[in-house]
């Protein structure tokens, strides 16, 4: 591990312009207005990617980090000539974030979440205080096995559906906690993280409002920007909280601005499973905040998808610098894709690439086929694809892994009343203590 002395960025806040020194802990701006995504601005203002730093920290100009640790991967980003001449496109790039090691990537926790995860872990600090990580699967994988090989306190929390999915390569150290929720969704694993986060002695890693997560997903986009040789004229990807969209526009914000240029940002064609879409129907209600749904509905919903991990009821979609800044800054689009357009894509993709994908991946593919049969992408243009998670049958061959075990299961019921809730929170503290 390698620690840094010296600030190369500071943290800006969107609404009133205010600066703010980095204590690799801030989530939010410290005035009162209405609420933004804090951005990052860094010293270095020209893309130069670094040899001497391995895996993500090949970008540390533009990583907002005050550590780095060893042996980390980063994206894999090829031009694809099959699925490339299926679809019909002339100049198509996939960044694959995944277990592929044939084509170099070798992610832990087969998706891209490791990126945001090795980033947050970089922005900290120190390790005082207990993180608190919320997850509808993937996320938390990558927190557990990170977490557990550099023995940081971390106390995770996914609904318990979600627990098939979290599998690590060796048993973790003790030092990570994991909280299932019955009957829950990703949006009541964000509640009681919240309210664990008030308690002392714990510190809320914060999801999109965190920098260091979008900065460490921006990544696949400069890893793409020194494949291609420029910024793609159409980025795909399928989301749920759309940190990773917003990322991308971030970095290609930063990119443009290094070089000078004047062209277009890549136009974010950004995917839902359906029937559960809240940003689709926000984006196409032309309205800047969600449109509002029953709990039951979103539930029901939620319930019917491939894709689980794309499912959040409360998308960062109308705060200044969120989902609806980066879709009309960047003339981009939303798309929702049914769970059979998904499952066929990802068919599809495995037959002409050779590699299994995660369904959130075939949710994005599907939308890239749609995106070009219905004529909203020009056939001759540069396209990326990011395909967020794979490999991951590659990966169960070769190793035996082993399906996390969570060291406390709450029902959702007892999160409300507050009395109910009171009780869950004394058992996490019994827990940890």
């Amino acid at each position: 591990m390698h620690e840094r002395t010296t600030p190369h960025y500071s943290l800006v806040c969107p609404v009133c312009d205010c600066r703010v020194v980095d204590d690799g802990r801030i989530l939010d701006c410290p005035n009162s207005h209405p609420a933004g995504l804090l951005k990052t601005d860094y010293l270095e203002k020209t893309f130069e990617p670094s040899d001497e730093y391995s895996g993500i920290y090949r970008y540390h100009k533009w990583l907002p980090i005050s550590r780095t640790f060893p042996d980390t991967s980063r994206p894999i980003v090829y031009r694809s000539d099959r699925l490339a001449s299926l679809l019909g496109l002339r100049e198509l790039w996939i960044a694959f974030n995944g277990y592929w090691p044939q084509m170099g990537a070798t992610l832990d926790t087969a998706t891209f979440k490791e990126f945001e995860a090795y980033t947050v872990l970089s922005r900290l600090q120190h390790n005082k205080e207990r993180l608190v990580v919320t997850s509808a699967g993937n996320t938390a994988a990558a927190f557990a096995t990170l977490c557990s090989r550099h023995q940081i306190p971390v106390l995770i929390i996914v609904p318990a559906a979600a627990l098939k999915n979290i599998k690590v390569h060796e048993p973790l150290h003790p030092c990570v906690k994991v909280i299932a929720i019955e009957a829950a969704d990703y949006y009541d694993a964000i509640s009681l993280g919240d309210a664990v986060s008030d308690l002392p002695g714990f510190h809320s890693e914060g999801g999109t409002r965190n920098v260091g997560r979008r900065d460490g997903l921006g990544t696949v986009l400069l890893s793409a920007v020194e494949s291609i040789g420029g910024l793609p004229d159409y980025y795909f990807q399928a989301i749920g909280s759309g940190a990773g969209a917003i990322a991308t526009h971030e970095a290609a914000s930063r990119i443009r601005q290094a070089s000078g240029s004047t062209e277009r940002l890549p136009r974010l064609m950004l995917a839902q499973n359906s029937p559960f879409t809240p940003v689709l129907r926000a984006w196409r209600s032309g309205r800047r905040t969600t449109v509002p749904s029953s709990e039951d509905q979103d539930r029901l919903e939620i319930s019917q998808v491939c894709a689980p991990e794309l499912t959040n009821r409360r998308p960062p979609y109308s705060l200044r610098g969120g989902l609806h800044d980066a879709l009309i800054e960047s003339s981009g689009d939303v798309f929702a894709i049914s769970n059979s357009s998904a499952q066929d894509a990802t068919r599809a993709f495995y037959e002409v690439e050779g590699i299994d994908i995660e369904p959130a991946s075939g949710v994005a593919v599907a939308s890239l086929r749609s995106a070009v049969m219905s004529g909203k992408v020009d056939r001759h243009a540069r396209v990326l694809l990011n395909i967020t998670g794979g490999g991951r049958a590659q990966m169960a061959r070769k190793f035996d892994l082993e399906q996390v075990t969570p060291d406390l299961i709450v029902q959702r019921h007892e999160l409300q009343p507050s009395e109910s809730l009171a009780r869950v929170l004394g058992d996490i503290s019994e827990l940890l203590n």
